[in-house]
């Protein structure tokens, strides 16, 4: 059956990319491509040294973008799908199977989320999710199919107020064998929390964090996997 799936997913990679398109706050749709730094395609990012990783590429820019005001411990979705519409069809190609994550960046160092490049130990890792059953190979990447292209998460209310990027990651990890063949789809969100408290969380560099090494990187899903670790490190609860 692993076969099989391999088999399937290489004959249909093609036309199969997709982009993060949509964000919701406290359950109210924002509209399409709002609040979000737009890249020119639906490529994936397969360099894990290139700053194209950060927010994805001509992403070191929120000029234009505008920034949503968000209560602290907001419920944050955002919405994936492979054109540049609500379709029908799965958000996601099926056999794009990965972990989908979230994190955080303060953009005080900026003055401003428009103004900031995401460069340096900045960003913090709030949301996680990936091999959910080896047995069927359900991953979070599966979940978020099923979602209609959804996922959501908490914006820890320990951060201090201000403006932020919230970068979304989904890995997709069918030719991963070998580097580079991970396919990274990225986008950033712009929002100013407008209360807040006063954690300093653990950060880490993006690019910087990542290496082509790394076994959530670089690695063969359809071998029988039974443990998946994704990169980035663990999830700072807050």
């Amino acid at each position: 059956m692993k076969l099989v799936l391999y088999i399937l997913t290489a004959a249909a990679v093609a036309n199969a990319h997709f982009t993060l398109q949509y964000v919701w706050i406290n359950g109210v749709d924002q509209g399409q491509n709002t609040f979000l730094r737009v890249p020119p395609n639906n490529y994936p990012v397969t360099d894990v040294t290139s700053t194209d990783l950060t927010c994805n590429v001509n992403g070191l820019s929120g000029t234009g973008v505008e920034t949503a005001t968000i209560p602290a411990g907001a419920n944050i979705t955002f919405e994936w799908h492979q054109h540049a519409e609500r379709t029908g069809e799965p958000a996601i190609s099926p056999g794009h199977k990965g972990p989908v994550q979230v994190y955080i960046a303060s953009a005080a160092s900026a003055g401003s989320a428009a103004a900031f490049e995401g460069q340096g130990s900045v960003w913090t890792k709030i949301y996680s999710s990936g091999l959910l059953d080896p047995e069927t190979m359900w991953w979070a990447s599966d979940v978020v199919n099923s979602t209609n292209g959804k996922h959501s998460f908490i914006v820890p209310s320990s951060l201090p107020a201000g403006e932020y990027l919230i970068r979304g990651e989904i890995l997709a990890l069918h030719v991963a064998e070998s580097y580079p063949g991970a396919q990274f789809y990225i986008g950033c969100a712009q929002v100013n929390i407008a209360s807040g408290g006063t954690a300093i969380p653990p950060t880490i560099a993006l690019p910087g964090a990542y290496k082509g090494s790394d076994p959530g990187i670089t690695v063969n899903i359809y071998n029988n996997l039974q443990n998946y670790t994704a990169p980035g490190g663990s999830v700072w609860s807050g």
